[in-house]
Order: structure tokens, then sequence, then C-alpha cells
């Protein structure tokens, strides 16, 4: 296996071209361990750290750009991004240990595509863009469109992660992130649930999103638990409805881990506990 360390996106982009069994890593927290269990080595393995825009992070004319490559170390360290998307940051920390997480990048934790991926519920609730790079240029995707199901992506031959995009949030707008797991720290979720929530001068919700992650193949949006959210304040009775579309969405496995109803009722209760978490934050105006 020969390594690389390109310096720009374009020799990276020539790199994928050359040879259909290189890979790229942001941070190699998945690449080494996978590699240790047997999985075959790539041709090529190229590290994306040395290129300045994969791991920068920055706030550009309103919208947060975080490259593929940030260790969640820098997220976690900055301030004004921890103000206004508490919730990513959070779920961003969660990943690994201390030492890893000067290695660990939201990029990686998309891509290694693991449907209890701690950042990526996060991200799909704050609308996260992610650029894509590849041989016919650069697009723009949703985060939620590029994992297809465990261990896969809709990434095509050549293509990679750049970078996030997300919108600065409004004045009274905020988000949160919680997960179950057995152990206190540096496990897996068994259950994890991201909540965004705008509210009006009232009180009431104007807008939110919900998503759960370890519940289905790929993390799951649920548009019937925003939607009774929106209107009106966020009651009990709401949240019971929240609870319970959040359940109802949800599609588990039965493993050592969870049953299929334990993993449904977990849904539910992590769920109402992010909305009541993100709507306090963003009734405390959002940290702006």
């Amino acid at each position: 296996m020969r390594y690389v360390a390109p310096a720009s996106v374009a020799e990276v982009v020539a790199l994928l071209a050359g040879d259909p069994e290189a890979r790229v890593f942001a941070g190699a927290t998945d690449l080494v361990p996978q590699m240790r269990a047997g999985r075959p080595e790539p041709s090529v393995a190229i590290d994306l750290k040395k290129i300045p825009r994969l791991t920068g992070v920055s706030l550009t004319d309103g919208t947060w750009r975080i490259g593929a490559a940030a260790p969640t170390a820098d997220l976690t360290g900055n301030a004004a991004l921890a103000a206004d998307l508490p919730g990513l940051v959070y779920a961003g920390g969660l990943i690994g240990s201390d030492q890893i997480q000067n290695r660990a990048t939201l990029g990686g934790n998309l891509c290694n595509a693991s449907p209890a991926a701690d950042s990526v519920p996060s991200l799909v609730v704050n609308d996260a863009q992610a650029v894509v790079a590849g041989p016919g240029g650069e697009l723009t995707v949703r985060v939620i469109d590029i994992p297809s199901g465990p261990g896969r992506t809709s990434l095509q031959p050549g293509e990679f992660v750049v970078e996030f995009l997300i919108d600065r949030p409004l004045p009274s707008t905020s988000d949160a992130y919680l997960r179950l797991i057995p152990r206190t720290e540096m496990d897996i979720a068994i259950v994890g649930a991201a909540a965004r929530v705008s509210l009006d001068g009232d009180g009431n919700c104007s807008s939110a999103a919900i998503a759960l992650a370890a519940v289905a193949p790929t993390v799951v949006l649920v548009p019937a638990a925003a939607e009774a959210l929106v209107g009106g304040p966020i009651s009990d009775d709401v949240l019971a409805t929240v609870a319970a579309a959040c359940a109802e969405a949800a599609d588990p496995i039965d493993d050592k881990r969870g049953t299929v109803a334990y993993r449904r009722q977990v849904a539910g209760v992590l769920a109402k506990r992010a909305v009541l978490e993100a709507a306090g934050r963003a009734g405390n105006g959002g940290g702006r």
C-alpha cells in the first residue's frame, strides 16, 4: 500500500481517477481498524488532512463551512460554532475518545455510513449540504442523500466529500442531539435522536426537524413529528405525538444490543428530550 498526502482537491481527483483501488481517508480512525479486521488494503491511501480547504472551519456570509477532514476536536473547541450549532458540536464530540477526536472527522463519520453515526442526524436536521468533488467537477448534495445503507454511500467512483455547508441559524433557533449507549462513553448508539427547533415571538414553534439514528439502515427524518410541533406551544400532548411518530418511523432490528420494541420506545423518548433541549436553547436566543 502506498501513502500519499496531496495538497489540493485537484490532486486527489487525479489520484482517484488514475487508480480505481485508491481510497481517501480523512482521519483513518475507521480505515485502520477495518484493515486490521481483514478488509483488503487500498492500493493507495490518500490522506486528506494536508489540504487546507478540507481541514478548515469558518463562517462566511452567513454560512458555516466545515472541512470534511477537520478534526472534531477543532469543532468542540470553536466557541462560535458551538453557540450556533450546539447539537452538532456535541454529537461530534461523542466520536471516540479525546485522542481519537484529534483525528476523527465529520466526513469520515458520514462516509463510513454506519446507521449509528452520531454526527449524521445533527447534520441532517440542520439541512447540511455536502460539497462533493469528482471527475466531473464539484457538486453540492444534501447530506441525507449520501448514506445509502450500512457501509454504503451514493458517492460514485472517484468522488469524495470536500466540505459541509450549513446556513447559520436564525435567532431563536437551535438544535440538540441525544443518544442511548450501554456504557457511559465510547460506545455505539442503540438509538440517537437529533432535533432542530425555531420559536416565534410568542414561544410557539415555527419550524422543526427531527432525525433518528440506529433505527434503520440510514438516518431517518420524521416529518410527522416535525409537523406536530409547528404552529403552537410545545405541550405535553404535542410531545406525546412526537414520540409516537418517531416510534412509528423507526424500523430497527433485533440484536444483542436491543430489541425492536425497545429501540422504538427509546426513539420516542429521546426525540421528546431532544426537542425540549433544542427548544430551551432556542428560547434563550439560540446562541445569538
